[in-house]
């Protein structure tokens, strides 16, 4: 009786993990990019002109309030996060915690 047990137990284990292998293996990085190009450029240009550095998109969303661009700041990507409406820029800030630097 043990050995059904223990053999139902490892079936259902093995099942719960190929659920979340079937999840996670059709997603890309694309699935993170969704606001306009537009607005990720205005982004990306805000930011860059803020911080003095290189940027680079890390991932963007869309609402109906205002797109969220998530961008990594310098070699370290450190976050930064904008929010833009209808191409404009409306909010640029970093997502660090300076008060602990």
């Amino acid at each position: 009786m043990n050995a059904l047990c223990l053999g139902l137990a490892l079936a259902a284990l093995a099942g719960l993990s190929a659920c979340v292998e079937s999840e996670t293996s059709g997603s890309s990085t694309d699935a993170l990019r969704m606001a306009p190009a537009s607005d990720e450029s205005a982004c990306l240009g805000a930011v860059a002109a803020q911080t003095g550095n290189t940027v680079t998109v890390l991932s963007s969303q869309t609402s109906e309030a205002n797109n969220m661009v998530m961008v990594g700041v310098g070699p370290d990507r450190a976050p930064w996060k904008c929010l833009i409406n209808g191409g404009a820029v409306v909010e640029v800030m970093s997502m660090t915690n300076e008060g602990t630097l």
